[in-house]
């Protein structure tokens, strides 16, 4: 069973989209919930890997999707996100 942890009162589980807006598509998908106890997230984005995302970045969550506060993201992370659908072709929805 995969982990969960409460944030925004909802819970969190591993294998959640990953977006910063709802309604775009999503970027990547939560990998850990709070690992070693510590409050944050590893979350993968497609093209680039793992990044640790701290919990208190999480505007929301609902329907197995987790919804981040931009302003809260480190730059790297922030960049990742802006090339994770590049090289995707651009007529397959």
């Amino acid at each position: 069973m995969p982990a969960k942890k409460q944030v925004k009162d909802e819970p969190i589980g591993e294998g959640f989209d990953v977006f910063v807006h709802d309604g775009d598509k999503a970027f990547g998908a939560v990998r850990e919930v709070a690992p070693h106890g510590r409050p944050e997230l590893v979350v993968y984005v497609e093209n680039a890997g793992d990044f640790t995302v701290p919990l208190d970045a999480v505007a929301s969550v609902h329907s197995d999707k987790v919804i981040l506060n931009c302003g809260k993201l480190d730059y790297r992370l922030r960049r990742a996100i802006g090339h994770a659908h590049e090289g995707e072709d651009p007529r397959i929805p």
